[in-house]
This record gives structure tokens, C-alpha cells and sequence, in this order.
């Protein structure tokens, strides 16, 4: 080894006096371009944690997580995007497929930090300097890496439905359902929205992978009217579906129905309806057959108790059958679905009514435990001078009579009063028995209207005219019609509801000539068999039951559906079903308190 090798080493001493070469940061800070992909932005008020640019990054650089001040709510998981720079690369895929929009990335690219833990943080939440930039990469709409359309439900047209009760929406073709099917993002966002909490991700997966039995024990997981629900649910799921925000959400309804569609014919055999159930010897009441009675029935029966349902008509079904339309529901639908809960082992014993054939309080000492599930079925009667009149129908009881097969003459023209779906199944219903002319009064604007948009859309398909911000004060007879008193609304302030108050105008008097009115503005809870068992009741008339285990003062009686929380909508009584079967069966095996 030479003696130049031996010092070599040592030459780098002579730099330890001079100025380092390398600099810490550029001298001039150059902007990006336009749209450079820089640091991440995230406006935590639009984004919903849905989770989808997680699912899409490669390099497994984002991680959805918990961020303060953002607490879950519905139709947000509450999580927000954390990223880890060490691991992105910048590609804007996360961007592209934000379904809100809420990620962007800005232009900003310089950031100098000797802490390798401040390279991972949650864009929108951790305090940046380009937090609030304006410029950078977002996402286009040609650049949507998602499909906005929905697949259209196959319908009859509406110069055909208007002169038939049948079935109106025909079903998704397999092809149809694929499609549908492949949009779903599986973010989770909508099994919280959905009062039973049915893993909705899981299901739709099936359909794509062509599973449709595993789709139907998934559906009677949490459901078993899924094939009614498959067609007249108000899918509050799709209300919060991460795909509305920017485009229309999965049709998520229609792809429930689709399994169901597909599976009726065995579906017994597929779920093992009625097989090596446990068996016990505990009897368990169940007051009222419908929605929300059945499913409670349904599982109890699962659960192995000997169920017997009172039902005060002839046949099950509640709402189901006596207050949806046949062109939404066909009782063929419903019958198969009512077959396959009493093929579990439920006994029925119909034309009883709880109350007047039979006491509540023989009932609560007979069985172990009861569940009341009678519904709303009482229709409420505007307090205005002239409901007595002749020809002033109530929605409910119009919706029953037809729901028996009768077909009343309503003359030529008909006014609906109110804004509801049962509204809707009325106005459309007068369509197909003949009137000529179909006018609905409410007395807010559409906007506050209850129904579902699309009823009303279909409902103005069919010819039926709307006059909003209008409510009746007086009807009387003028010769061989009817004649509505009627005044101008305007809205005020927000009530308990949350929509504005309608406010008469005074001096706005106007009449308005029909055959028929049908007042379709609110149900009512018959619970007068409830002092018969001292259970307690509300101000409303409905039971008083705890929110969460639906029971009530009385320990073995539980209550739930419309007559524990008032008029809702089917999905709402299932899964009240459901919860009481939970929490009946909780009370009977007395595993700890109900509520921990």
C-alpha cells in the first residue's frame, strides 16, 4: 500500500473549515404548474369516509382513521384519509375515484421537515400551508373513474299502468343487475342509514360473483320481507350511497329484488326454513300480523320459542297488505314471503283482536312474553267542518277497501289531501279506478312533501295535478259535488319537523269542485287494549316502551313498529321486529341486564 493511500482518507479534513455545499432548502421557491399534483387537500366538510381512495391506492399509502373534530353521523363513517408520503406516488387515483369530490391535490411540492413523522398526516385536518389552495390536480368529470348513471328499472309506460293495478316495475334482467351491481363502491356507507342494518356491500358482491343463494341468506340475516322490501322499501340506504353525491346511488332496492327475483322458488330449502331449530318450551305472543309482528315472529321462531301471532283480519300482512297498491306490491309477493315465516312453526289465530275478543291481560299471563306490533292503521280526519259528509273517504280505509277487492266509484274527479306516500298510493289508485281527473293538495311546497320523489314523479307520469302550498277549511255539498273550501298557505318559520310551517293568507279563499275527496294526511295508533294490562301509553296513544330494548313498564310486554314510535315505514317496523326479538329473547334466558 503506498503512502498516498494511507493519507487519502484524511484529504476530506480539508473541507471541514468551508461552507456546506448542499443546501437545506432552494434559494427562490418556483410555483407549481396549474394543475401540478402536489400535497394533498381533503374538504372534511364534503368528504363522508367512505374509504374508496383506501381501497384504490396501490402503494397502500392512505389509511382511513379517526380525526377530531369529525364524529360519525348518518351517511358518514366519521374516518377521514391519513397519508403516508413516504409511500405515495402521486398519481391522483385517489382523486379520480373520490366519489364526493372532496380530494384534491394542490400545486404546493415543497415542504422541508427533519421529521420523518410529520410526512404522514390527514389532508383537511392536520394544519398545512396549502390547505386552503385553490390551485392543483382535481378531479374532472371526464376523469371520474366511477359511472354516474344508474341502471333504469324496466316499467310499464304510464298510458298502459294508468289503467291497470299491475305490477308497474318488471325487475332487473341478470345483464341489468351485473351492471348495476358492478358500480357499488362496497364503502359501507349505507349499512348504517339502513334501519336493519343489512350488510348491503355483501349482497350486491353475490350478485357480481353470481352467488345469489349466499345474496339470499345474507338478505334473511336481517330481513325477511325482503322481496316486499326489494320493492317498496324507501331505501334511506340509497339516500346516503356515496355515488348520489355526484351521480345517481347504486339502485340498491332493485338489487335486493333481484336476488329475491331469482331464489323464491327455493328459497325454503335454500335458508332451511323450519330445520334444527332449538327447541324450548317458552310461549311467546305476538299481537298484530304485520311487518314488524312477523319478523318478530320469525325470529323468535330461530331462536326456538313457540310463537303464536294474533291478526284481527283474515289474512297477515298488516300495511303491507291493506295499505300498498298492487301495481307496488302484489299480494303473490307477499303471500310467498308470509309462507315461508309460518313454515318456521308459527302458529296464527286469526280474526281476533286483542282488546275486545280477548284481553291484553289475559294474553300478558298467558305467555311468557308478548310483543305488540299493531300498527297505525287508524287514519286521521282533518278538524274542518264537513269530513262527515258523504263522499269524504279516509286514505288508509280507501287503500283497505281496495286492498279486499272492491273497486269504488269515485266519480270523475277526485282531490287528495296530503303529501305522504299513502297520498301518492290514493291519487294513484283513483288514476286506475277511472276518475278522469286526480288533484292533490298540500299545504306545503313540493320540497317539504314526505313522499318519495319518484311516487310523485310517476304520480304526474299518470296524469295526477298538484296544487301545493293549498289546504282544505270547509267541505259541503253543492248540488251532486263537493265542494272544498280551500286557502292559500305560505311558509313560515320551521317546525318540530324540521320543514316550514305553512301560514294561511289571509283573505285567499278559493273553492275547488269534485266528486270524491280523500283525506291522506296522517295514521293513528289504536292502543286502548293498553289499560287493560296497565301498560302505559304516550300523549300520542302510542305504547311507552324503552327506545332501545322496546319494552315497556310492563316487564314481559314489549312494543315496537308504528305503534312504539308512530307512523314510519315498513323498514323501520321490521327492524323493530327484529330488535325485540333480540330483546325478548335476552329477557327470557336472562343473560344479564337488557341494556348493559
Amino acid at each position: 500500500m503506498s503512502l498516498k493511500d494511507v493519507l487519502s482518507p484524511f484529504s476530506a479534513w480539508k473541507r471541514t473549515l468551508e461552507k456546506p455545499f448542499t443546501i437545506k432548502k432552494p434559494i427562490t421557491e418556483r410555483e407549481g404548474a396549474e394543475r401540478y399534483r402536489g400535497f394533498h387537500v381533503n374538504d372534511i366538510e364534503k368528504c363522508i369516509g367512505c374509504g374508496t381512495c383506501e381501497e384504490i391506492c396501490q402503494n397502500e399509502a392512505i389509511d382511513m382513521v379517526e380525526a377530531t373534530p369529525i364524529t360519525a353521523k348518518k351517511g358518514d363513517s366519521g374516518l377521514r384519509p391519513q397519508i403516508d408520503y413516504g409511500r405515495c406516488c402521486w398519481c391522483a387515483l385517489c382523486v379520480d375515484v373520490c366519489p364526493t369530490g372532496s380530494l384534491g391535490m394542490s400545486n404546493d411540492y415543497i415542504w422541508v421537515t427533519p421529521n420523518a413523522d410529520e410526512w404522514v398526516f390527514k389532508p383537511g385536518i392536520d394544519e398545512k400551508k396549502w390547505n386552503d389552495d385553490q390551485k392543483g390536480y382535481r378531479r374532472t368529470e371526464e376523469a371520474w373513474l366511477l359511472d354516474p348513471e344508474q341502471e333504469p328499472m324496466p316499467v310499464l309506460e304510464p298510458e298502459i299502468r294508468k289503467d291497470t293495478f299491475e305490477e308497474m316495475a318488471k325487475g332487473y334482467p341478470v345483464t341489468m343487475a351485473l351492471e348495476e351491481a358492478s358500480r357499488c363502491l362496497e364503502c359501507g356507507i349505507c349499512i348504517e342509514a339502513c334501519p336493519t342494518h343489512m350488510d348491503i356491500p355483501e349482497y350486491i358482491r353475490a350478485i357480481r360473483e353470481n352467488r345469489l343463494e349466499d345474496g339470499l341468506k345474507i338478505l334473511y340475516d336481517t330481513n325477511p320481507f325482503s322481496e316486499s322490501c326489494g320493492r317498496v322499501c324507501t331505501a334511506r340506504c340509497q339516500d346516503v350511497c356515496a355515488l348520489g353525491h355526484n351521480g345517481k346511488p347504486i339502485a340498491i332496492r332493485w338489487l335486493k329484488r333481484y336476488i329475491t327475483d331469482n331464489t323464491h322458488e327455493k328459497r325454503n330449502e335454500i335458508l332451511g326454513i323450519g330445520q334444527n331449530l332449538p327447541q324450548n318450551e317458552q310461549k311467546i305472543a305476538i299481537i298484530g300480523g304485520g311487518p314488524s309482528g312477523l319478523t318478530a315472529a320469525f325470529y323468535l321462531r330461530n331462536y326456538g320459542y313457540q310463537v303464536t301471532v294474533y291478526e284481527k283480519h283474515d289474512q297477515l300482512g298488516g300495511m303491507l297488505r291493506y295499505g300498498i297498491p298492487e301495481y307496488r306490491l302484489p299480494k303473490a309477493v307477499l303471500d310467498r314471503e308470509i309462507k315461508t315465516i309460518l313454515d318456521t312453526g308459527v302458529t296464527v289465530i286469526y280474526n281476533t283482536e286483542i282488546g275486545k275478543d280477548v284481553s291484553l291481560k289475559d294474553i300478558q299471563e298467558t305467555f311468557d312474553a308478548v310483543f305488540i306490533s299493531v300498527g297505525a292503521q287508524k287514519g286521521t280526519e282533518m278538524p274542518i267542518e264537513g269530513m262527515d259528509t258523504p263522499g269524504v273517504l279516509i286514505g288508509v280505509d280507501f287503500l283497505d277497501r281496495i286492498a279486499e277487492g272492491e273497486r269504488p266509484d269515485l266519480g270523475q274527479k277526485v282531490v287528495v289531501v296530503g303529501g305522504g306516500n299513502t297520498a301518492m298510493d290514493v291519487c294513484r289508485s283513483a288514476v286506475r279506478l277511472g276518475a278522469k281527473e286526480v288533484q292533490v293538495i298540500y299545504r306545503r311546497t313540493e320540497q317539504e312533501m314526505p313522499a318519495n320523489d319518484e311516487e310523485i314523479e310517476e304520480a304526474k307520469e299518470e296524469g295526477v295535478r298538484f296544487e301545493f302550498l293549498t289546504t282544505p277549511v270547509k267541505i259541503s255539498k253543492k248540488g251532486d259535488k263537493l265542494e272544498i273550501e280551500c286557502l292559500r298557505m305560505k311558509l313560515g318559520e320551521p317546525d318540530a319537523s324540521g320543514r316550514r310551517r305553512p301560514v294561511p293568507i289571509e283573505g285567499s279563499n278559493f273553492t275547488i269542485l269534485t266528486d270524491t275527496c280523500v283525506m291522506a294526511i296522517g295514521q293513528k295508533v289504536d292502543s286502548e287494549m293498553a289499560a287493560q294490562a296497565d301498560v302505559k301509553t304516550t300523549r300520542w296513544g302510542t305504547f311507552d316502551i324503552d327506545p332501545t330494548t322496546l319494552q315497556t313498564n310492563v316487564k314481559n310486554v314489549f312494543a315496537g313498529g308504528d305503534c312504539g314510535f308512530g307512523p314510519d315505514d315498513a323498514i323501520r317496523a321490521i327492524a323493530d321486529g327484529k330488535k325485540a326479538a333480540y330483546f325478548i329473547n335476552k329477557y327470557l334466558t336472562k343473560k344479564g341486564p337488557l341494556v348493559e
